[in-house]
């Protein structure tokens, strides 16, 4: 699914402009790569605002649509207002058809619940990943990477080379070993209360009680 963004020239340069341009509701922004100069743009916020709680737009090709100029990219960075639900800045970098991207995609865990772990008392599954980056050419690039959790029991552990990637995608990390072969989900059994002992304590023993002897009876005073 294409996604499109509409862009306009940007006039002018430095902080004042932008801080007049955001005044507008418009955000400054740079398209660069792809062998062409870079092109000073901007957008409308409220539309970037909406776009950046997708998914799709940190991870999918995106259409900038310049006056019917439409050019292919990804965003490469968004600065945001440290205090303020505002987008401040984009960089978008140009996709090339015979380049090969790399970048982050979200990972998408199915079959969790149904899952034998996912029906064991007491197993807790844990995320350890939630995105991986991956490369591919532009036309392989996956929204997410499905991670099927069906046969996941209790003490199994996911890690990166156990995930089926679609084709013509792989995982740049995987290349430096076996120490990169990090775990994506791990289900494990909660720790187990330690066990109280309810039994009564063996009566301690007590050391008898010297009798004491009784006291010799006196005589009688002489009379």
């Amino acid at each position: 699914m294409a996604h499109e963004l509409n862009v306009e020239r940007r006039e002018g340069a430095g902080k004042g402009a932008s801080r007049r341009l955001r005044h507008t509701g418009k955000i400054p922004a740079i398209v660069y790569g792809g062998g062409l100069e870079p092109v000073a743009i901007q957008l409308v916020h409220e539309d970037i605002w909406l776009a950046q709680q997708n998914e799709w737009f940190y991870s999918s090709i995106l259409d900038l649509n310049l006056g019917g100029d439409i050019q292919q990219v990804l965003l490469r960075d968004m600065q945001r207002h440290p205090a303020r639900p505002r987008v401040l800045h984009l960089d978008f970098q140009r996709v090339m058809a015979n380049e090969v991207l790399r970048l982050s995609v979200p990972l998408r865990f199915v079959n969790q619940e149904t899952s034998p772990a996912g029906k064991t008392s007491g197993v807790v599954i844990m995320h350890e990943l939630t995105e991986v980056e991956i490369e591919c050419l532009p036309a392989d690039l996956p929204s997410n990477i499905e991670v099927d959790l069906a046969a996941l029991k209790e003490g199994d552990v996911v890690h990166l080379s156990a995930l089926i990637l679609p084709k013509g995608v792989s995982i740049p990390s995987l290349k430096l070993g076996a120490d990169h072969d990090v775990a994506v989900v791990i289900a494990r059994q909660l720790a187990a209360e330690a066990e109280v002992d309810t039994a009564a304590p063996a009566a301690a023993e007590v050391p008898a009680t010297k009798a004491k002897a009784p006291e010799a009876a006196k005589a009688p005073p002489k009379k």
